[in-house]
């Protein structure tokens, strides 16, 4: 062996070693090496920020079998990832082996490749550099900052809030985005207005029309506010019209459509959440897959290029790979003279150098779906076509504005539409965030002809009320998007966001929607009100901005780690000693305790917010922020203790509202207000009773038996009416996880029995592990 090639992932070890061949041997990293030591005085303010690191512990076993590997060979090609992390892996991975003496004076080499692909690496191999030391201290002021964060903010959210909780450079202003958006949802009064529509017929065809004047007056939203206005104008109006209205004027219209342009990471994320309903984490695992490479009749072939990266740009050869397949299978009509290019919206793409897309347009999605699972076959698709298109000619769409007289009282507007040339349109449309529509919805496809002063028949006018509504909670895509938009954060780390605000438990994703629980709005407040300037949006964006002029080589790191640490650490020490934590846990209110007196404020407790006394622990008294007293009245109880007899009541308790026993604490029967749903499957264990969808007392969903406690059976996920084709066990349940995405499991502990199931919409609301 002459030389040592090393790569992150062992995914990819096999598929480099057979192109480059006999003389290279092809091992793993998997993944960092080194990190930070894991407690306080990691990073040394005082030392000019020097970085105490030390050998992960799970990576030391890799570390050894490549020193040893390396002395049988001549030359070291460090081949990770190429992107900040990757050249960071590279160096670390460099400084261990000169600490192991392991060098000696074999050359160590760089190289990069953006897909894995046999032509791809062996142009890497022969184009090697040396390592970017300019992207290390990118990488290394980026993990400096963060830990310097995390270790001096953290111990202050301990004693002003509550213990266990942390703070981090990006994730704070991604929640003060979610926080924000709920206190406009909270704030928001919602508007009456209302819309007057007419049903129109003519040539046997029916359309809508939309009244946009009435009675000279150009109509806004806001125009007709009430029932009473309403009802007059669709009297007025049908008065005036006498079944017909006449057309007024006729104006054609065509408009061509460009295609978006090949995915970057932040707009495949999106996309997959829209098109897929996959989250962040889900599509950057699988995307890591395709890139990696999937077994194709005994050759294991990288699909996808690098997914991590903020360029549009297409390379040459793609280009030409792309044209060639669009002029075979649609026809050279069917592509512009010229490969277009897009522009790259960061002044710093180049963590990598191309945008994502396939490695081969002779790779098309049906050729490879047997060889891919569900997940990989629809991300690998939604890549696939949007790269297509992003080549292919404009669509050209004809419309026409029809706009008619109501007997000189209004004007009713109908709008028609056709795709007349399909373009890049019949291979991919990009989808579009919380699209609302209009209140009256117009006609597709082509109107009929019309001649002015037409008559045309109407068939009836209608009223109809509306309410404005809130702007929507976040949904996953749309979070990324306005990261993105914003500046926070980087390709890398818009899915580790979103999955770290949740595992702190900051935010919950309610029906695909974030929404910020108790703690997090009240560590949103402490941040806002004591730390503004750091979660401020701008002066996020521009510390990314920063650290990616580092990477140009443009800034020394240590000048903007000296620039953040003096007003930060003063902040702190300041916010420590001047904040109480009732400043921060406690908001009074203008109300009197019923029971003593003293002020009522709104308290966080280890179980969420409430409204509790003042004078705590004198006076215990508390209530919910939202009284639901009534809504519990109203819970019916028809039947006795099923343990002894005696009388249900509604209780609280810690985990909220419960049905119990009157005769507590003899007897401990509880039973919860939300009647359990019925899965419709049978028990495999007692074969009598249907397994019941239940909520256990910290709000996690379960399956049980209704026969319980006759019978004692439970489990975690889902129950399907399958039986398990290798152990026979009469049911299935569905299981989803981040790692294998959606699967149908056997749930005997003894049998291996797993499929990845085609979901359409599934995303992570199955219970993960």
């Amino acid at each position: 062996m002459k030389n040592l090639v090393i790569v992150e992932s062992p995914a990819k070890t096999k598929t480099i070693k057979k192109y480059l061949g006999k003389d290279f041997e092809v091992l793993a990293s998997y993944g960092h090496v080194r990190d930070l030591i894991p407690k306080e005085g990691a990073v040394l303010p005082e030392d000019d920020f020097a970085m105490k690191y030390d050998v992960i512990s799970r990576n030391s076993k890799h570390v050894d079998a490549i020193c040893k590997a390396l002395k049988k060979a001549d030359t070291l090609y460090l081949a990770t990832d190429p992107d900040r992390e990757g050249e960071a892996i590279s160096w670390h991975l460099y400084e261990l082996i000169k600490t192991k003496k392991g060098l000696a004076d074999k050359p160590v080499l760089r190289v990069v490749f953006n897909e894995i692909t046999k032509k791809a690496i062996t142009e890497a191999m022969n184009n090697p550099r040396e390592l970017s030391l300019d992207l290390v201290h990118a990488q290394q002021a980026r993990r400096a900052l963060d830990y310097l964060v995390g270790f001096n903010l953290s111990p202050v959210l301990w004693k002003k809030i509550r213990r266990g909780l942390s703070a981090g450079r990006v994730q704070s202003p991604a929640l003060r985005m979610i926080c924000e958006r709920e206190l406009e949802i909270e704030k928001f009064e919602s508007q009456e207005y209302w819309t007057i529509g007419a049903s129109l017929s003519h040539e046997g065809t029916d359309f809508i029309g939309k009244l946009i004047i009435y009675q000279q007056e150009k109509l806004k939203q806001f125009s007709i506010n009430n029932e009473e206005q309403a009802l007059n104008a669709k009297s007025v109006l049908s008065k005036a019209t006498n079944g017909h209205v006449a057309v007024k004027s006729i104006t054609p219209k065509q408009r061509k459509r460009k295609p978006t342009p090949p995915f970057i990471t932040s707009t495949m994320q999106q996309e997959a959440a829209r098109k897929l309903g996959f989250g962040a984490g889900r599509t950057m695992r699988v995307a890591q897959q395709l890139y990696e490479g999937v077994d194709l009749g005994g050759e294991t072939v990288g699909l996808i290029t690098y997914m991590r990266t903020d360029s549009v740009n297409l390379s040459n050869d793609a280009l030409d790979d792309i044209r060639s397949y669009i002029k075979e299978r649609y026809g050279a009509s069917q592509m512009p003279k010229e490969p277009r290019a897009f522009k790259t919206k960061s002044k710093n793409a180049q963590e990598a150098h191309e945008a994502i897309r396939h490695t081969s347009s002779e790779r098309t999605p049906e050729s490879v779906k047997a060889a891919l699972t569900p997940e990989q076959y629809k991300l690998y698709s939604l890549i696939f076509k949007r790269t297509i298109a992003c080549q292919m000619i404009d669509a050209v769409i004809d419309s026409v504005t029809i706009d008619f007289d109501a007997g000189g009282e209004g004007v009713f507007r109908s709008t028609g539409s056709q795709i007349k040339v399909p373009g890049f349109l019949s291979v991919y449309q990009e989808s579009e965030d919380d699209s609302k529509g209009s209140a009256i919805e117009e006609k597709d496809g082509l109107l009929p002809e019309f001649e002015l002063l037409q008559l045309v028949d109407l068939k009836n006018i209608e009223a109809k009320q509306h309410f404005t509504e809130p702007p929507p909670r976040y949904s996953e895509a749309s979070l990324v998007k306005s990261l993105e938009e914003h500046g926070i954060g980087r390709p890398s780390t818009y899915a580790t966001i979103i999955s770290t605000l949740q595992q702190r438990e900051y935010v919950i994703l309610d029906k695909k929607r974030f929404t910020p629980t108790d703690v997090g709005s009240v560590v949103n407040k402490f941040l806002t009100q004591y730390f503004s300037d750091y979660v401020d949006y701008q002066f996020t964006a521009k510390l990314e901005d920063s650290l990616d002029d580092v990477s140009r080589g443009e800034t020394q790191y240590l000048d903007i780690l000296h620039k953040f640490w003096v007003p930060f650490k003063d902040q702190v020490a300041k916010i420590a000693k001047e904040v109480k934590r009732s400043d921060v846990t406690q908001e009074p209110l203008d109300e009197n305790c019923p029971k003593c007196g003293k002020q009522l404020s709104i308290r966080l407790g280890r179980n969420g917010r409430f409204i509790g006394c003042s004078a705590y622990p004198e006076c215990d008294y508390t209530r919910n922020i939202v009284d639901d007293s009534e809504e519990l009245e109203k819970v019916d109880i028809s039947h006795a203790c099923p343990k002894c007899g005696g009388e249900l009541v509604v209780k609280r308790g810690r985990y909220g509202a419960f049905i119990g026993c009157s005769n507590y604490p003899d007897c401990n029967h509880m039973e919860p207000i939300e009647k359990p749903k019925d899965t419709d499957v049978t028990c495999p264990q007692c074969n009598k009773g249907n397994i019941l969808e239940r909520r256990s007392r910290r709000g996690k969903i379960f399956y049980s038996c209704e026969r319980y406690p006759d019978c004692d059976y439970a489990i975690w996920d889902a129950p399907i009416k399958e039986s398990c084709p290798d152990c026979s066990w009469p049911i299935l349940t569905l299981k989803t996880t981040k790692k294998r995405g959606t699967e149908k499991v056997c749930p005997q502990k003894a049998c291996s029995y797993r499929v990845a199931v085609d979901e359409d919409d599934d995303d992570s609301d199955g219970n993960s592990d």
